[in-house]
């Protein structure tokens, strides 16, 4: 491989693992080429993109984003899958648990999640879980149940949703109190004085004058 093509493909890598949140990585030799094309092709149905890399050179692009956590995983030739925004990790795993298993030469080393190095097990157990939509059905259903009501709420007419609001806006009027009226309010009490007060004030003594100078 020519220099510049080395160059053009530590650069590629290395945008790659600068942007990729979550990757697999495992060991791939005994894998004829036709398996490692079946492979790819599973993979990108999930959402992935095997990518075989010399790891002189995966290192270096590794090092330049910042990637250390994947330093430990390249030991022999390996093949990376990174997983795309909108790809199934649960599903990529399983293809590779299933090609490992299939082949008896694919072996997972593990992975990076959010810039962590994960276990060979840890993708081993990931691949054991239902499929993603299935798994995020199950755990919004789990959150969300009480709420179904306010999916409804969204997801019905708009006259529907006019009607439910003026409903709920009735019953909240019927659940407050009513207001006293204005006529009915407790007069002010006016501070007034009465006989006796003016009695004690007339029977106290006025000042004395003071004295004059002589």
């Amino acid at each position: 491989m020519q220099k510049e093509d080395k160059e053009r493909v530590v650069a590629e890598l290395t945008e790659r693992l600068r942007t990729a949140e979550t990757l697999f990585v495992a060991d791939y030799r005994g894998l004829t080429m036709p398996q490692i094309d079946a492979l790819r092709g599973r993979l990108l149905e999930n959402g992935a993109r095997l990518s075989v890399v010399k790891n002189t050179l995966t290192r270096r692009a590794a090092q330049a984003a910042g990637a250390d956590a994947l330093l430990a995983l390249l030991e022999g030739p390996s093949a990376i899958a990174f997983i795309e925004a909108d790809g199934d990790m649960v599903a990529v795993a399983k293809a590779l648990a299933d090609s490992a298993r299939e082949t008896k030469v694919l072996e997972i080393r593990g992975g990076v999640m959010l810039g962590r190095e994960i276990s060979a097990a840890s993708v081993e157990e990931l691949a054991k879980l239902p499929p993603i939509d299935v798994l995020r059905g199950q755990v919004l259903g789990a959150i969300i149940a009480p709420l179904s009501a306010i999916a409804a709420l969204v997801n019905a007419p708009l006259q529907n949703l006019y009607g439910l609001l003026d409903a709920r806006i009735e019953q909240l009027e019927a659940e407050q109190p009513a207001a006293v009226p204005l006529e009915e309010k407790a007069p002010a009490v006016e501070i007034q004085e009465t006989d006796s007060q003016e009695t004690e004030l007339a029977q106290q003594p006025e000042a004395a004058a003071p004295e004059e100078e002589s």
